[in-house]
């Protein structure tokens, strides 16, 4: 089991989960990489940088495979949708971008936000887009449309990590409102709020189970939560 790690020393490199040790490296030249996302079959990686190309690369060959051209927007998050089709990154402009991967083509440019986008992921089932800002607003997107499906608002400030379960029923978000929170995906409304963090939370995700979140926050905490619903 492989994770991957980009930093702004322009490297990207591949670990061992069990042993902890270094895998690979990817040579990505000089350029910030912001973010990193395996697709869903692990063999390739994502990567956004604030050079606006998103840059897909072959696990096993390390050789750069294709590049995507958000236009220029200095990417902050990146994700690949469950069923390979589509890539969508996030700018600190506010302005979100769909790819189909199969052609390379910039299907869909969302306007939503009008600040950084911190974070966005797919839904388990690929339809929906779901989107969190520094603007304090997370928004789901209809992926085949481009239409708003929804705009959630709850927290007090920027939105810094958003996730689905794996179910499909929730998702949660965190924030540097100090807060985690836990959505119904069909109201679209906060069943629950966790407060245990001092500092603002980067990092929120569901175990494949559905019955863990698990955060990361400035408090130099990791906390493990039971899923409240």
């Amino acid at each position: 089991i492989a994770c991957a790690s980009s930093s702004l020393d322009s490297s990207l490199r591949l670990w061992d989960l069990a042993t902890g040790e270094k895998v690979g490296s990817i040579e990505v030249g000089p350029v910030d990489i912001w973010t990193v996302a395996f697709s869903p079959d692990d063999k390739f990686i994502i990567s956004g940088s604030h050079s606006g190309k998103i840059n897909l690369y072959g696990v096993e060959s390390g050789k750069q495979e294709q590049t995507l051209d958000t236009r220029g927007k200095f990417t902050l998050s990146i994700a690949y949708s469950p069923d390979g089709k589509y890539i969508a990154s996030g700018a600190i402009d506010g302005i979100i971008n769909i790819f189909d991967v199969a052609s390379g083509k910039l299907v869909h440019t969302l306007e939503g936000h009008a600040m950084p986008i911190r974070s966005l992921c797919f839904s388990p089932d690929s339809q929906l887009l779901l989107t969190a800002s520094d603007d304090g607003h997370m928004k789901l997107y209809d992926v085949q449309h481009a239409n708003v499906a929804g705009t959630l608002s709850g927290h007090a400030s920027w939105v810094l990590s958003v996730a689905f379960s794996p179910d499909n029923q929730h998702f949660v978000s965190s924030s540097s409102d100090h807060t985690v929170k836990v959505w119904e995906l069909a109201t679209r409304q906060c069943v629950h709020t966790f407060n245990e963090h001092s500092d603002q939370v980067w990092g929120v995700k569901y175990n494949p189970d559905a019955n863990k979140i698990l955060s990361v926050s400035e408090d130099r905490a990791i906390n493990v939560y039971d899923c409240p619903v």
